[in-house]
């Protein structure tokens, strides 16, 4: 069977992201990590399609949509979106700016980290005139406007004194 490995690595991806998000997000934030997820797949579609429609990026294996779009539905419109709503849900809000930095770091890298594994080993990503960095710089930067939307959304509650 063609591409069986990267069949497994989508399939279980969907399943252990499905798994997380119903452990990882408490009913009474379940508001936030769905603006966190459906902000964050507006950025990656925008991104997403420009990176490929440039010829930057291919993604020559894909489990859903194979003639309907070019991008990786699985890690641009579930995957990231995903990591997302918990980078937003668990955002140390009230630590300092390096830590916050670290924050950011650690969501941007672990992301890029597992992309150059995938590049490597794998037929789910093919960078063509495209880098490890500018990927780490397009995820910091993603992350820090789903980061500003979400705190403009969640302004009042934000503020709110806890209880």
């Amino acid at each position: 069977m063609k591409n069986k490995l990267e069949k497994r690595i989508e399939l279980s991806s969907w399943i252990i992201m499905s798994f997380l998000l119903i452990v990882l997000v408490p009913r009474s934030k379940i508001r936030e990590a769905q603006l966190s997820f459906l902000f964050k797949q507006v950025i990656t579609w925008i991104f997403g399609l420009l990176v490929v429609e440039k010829n930057l990026i291919s993604y020559p294996s894909r489990l859903f949509f194979k003639k309907a779009n070019k991008s990786s539905f699985t890690f641009e419109y579930f995957i990231y979106p995903a990591l997302c709503s918990f980078f937003n849900l668990y955002y140390p809000e009230k630590r300092n700016s390096f830590y916050k930095f670290c924050y950011y770091f650690m969501f941007s890298g672990m992301i890029t980290g597992f992309e150059l594994v995938a590049c490597k080993y794998t037929k789910l990503i093919n960078y063509k005139n495209w880098t490890w960095y500018w990927s780490l710089i397009t995820m910091w930067i993603t992350y820090f406007i789903s980061r500003i939307y979400y705190r403009w959304f969640f302004k009042d509650k934000l503020k709110a004194p806890v209880v």
